[in-house]
């Protein structure tokens, strides 16, 4: 018969750092999961996980506590914001939208932010303002006529199924761009820029993508 050999104290401390890691994990997606709500005032909710990975470079990790979002262009008073105070400074609101993908998907989700519209208002913007263009923490830009983001009350998305935004899907921000084109909806929002070019082209609109990327219309070309 074998004798048995007591375990070594370091392999006790590699199995205990396993387990508590691995515990670690499943009590996130649980959280994660208790917390995503899928139905919304009667209407079905699509997953936090439905989306596809497309950005340009790829889920950005932005630090919070180092985070600035910046008002810039043509307005009278230029801001800087923290992530807190874009969140605690302005009122919240939230909507159902789908977004629609150009690859062919699609997702309905319970969005959860601020009006772009409240932000432009504290920096003033100028009279000859008549363009937004939206910058991401990877590069990526686009661009929307003022007055779509004003009158459609747009949204900069903090929330999603009442699951603070993860870094995949945008953190800190996400524009719910109401009808348009998935690629119009951009993540990791870095600063919002009023300009008067109103033949600027963004990431994708300077490949030959729609510039104003409406869903009724096709979004190549135009």
């Amino acid at each position: 018969m074998m004798e048995s050999k007591p375990l070594t104290f370091g392999f006790l401390v590699v199995v205990i750092a396993i387990i508590i890691s691995l515990s670690g994990c499943i009590q996130q997606e649980e959280s994660v999961d208790h917390i995503e709500i899928r139905e919304y005032e009667g209407e079905k909710l699509s997953s936090i996980t439905d989306f596809r990975e497309n950005s340009i470079e790829g889920p950005q990790h932005i630090d919070k506590e180092r985070y600035v979002l910046k008002i810039t262009g043509l307005v009278d008073n230029p801001k800087n914001y923290t992530y807190d105070e874009v969140i605690n400074d302005s009122q919240q609101y939230k909507k159902v939208v789908r977004l629609d993908c150009v690859e062919g998907w699609s997702v309905t989700i319970l969005w959860e932010g601020v009006l772009v519209r409240d932000l432009i208002e504290e920096a003033n913007a100028s009279s000859n303002a008549t363009v937004i263009i939206f910058h991401a923490y990877d590069g990526y830009t686009t661009s929307f006529p003022i007055d779509y983001i004003l009158d459609n009350n747009i949204l900069m998305a903090y929330k999603m199924n009442n699951v603070i935004l993860p870094p995949e899907r945008g953190f800190p921000f996400q524009l719910v761009a109401e009808s348009k084109w998935g690629y119009k909806w951009i993540k990791w929002i870095t600063e919002i820029e009023l300009s008067d070019n109103s033949n600027y082209k963004g990431y994708w609109e300077s490949r030959g993508y729609s510039n104003s990327g409406n869903l009724n219309e096709s979004f190549f070309g135009g």
